[in-house]
């Protein structure tokens, strides 16, 4: 599993709601990809230019080749791109000695 955490944020208050637009448009387009096993996009509310995308991928080489469909390519890129700052963090999920023993 590859696990990836994108924090985005949006500078321009008319940008906003474009971005947010563009995010959701860009989920089932993600979810449809080969290797793509969970994909959400969150808007804060304490901060709405602030957006984390939350990804779950088979593998590291599904998620580079998720660089070539159709939601980054059409819409990440053109429409996203030039209106954010972003961070990228592959991630991995914390867990405890707990995990997975049923009580």
């Amino acid at each position: 599993m590859f696990d990836l955490i994108v924090i985005i944020r949006v500078s321009e208050s008319p940008d906003i709601a474009l971005v947010a637009d563009a995010l959701a448009r860009m989920r089932p387009l993600c979810l449809a990809e080969d290797g793509c096993v969970s994909w959400e996009a969150y808007q804060s509310h304490e901060e709405p230019g602030r957006f984390v995308l939350v990804e779950h991928w088979s593998s590291r080489a599904h998620w580079e080749a998720h660089d070539a469909g159709d939601a980054i390519q059409k819409i990440y890129i053109p429409e996203i791109m030039p209106r954010i700052e972003r961070e990228v963090h592959p991630s991995a999920r914390l867990r405890s000695a707990h995990d997975g023993v049923a009580g």
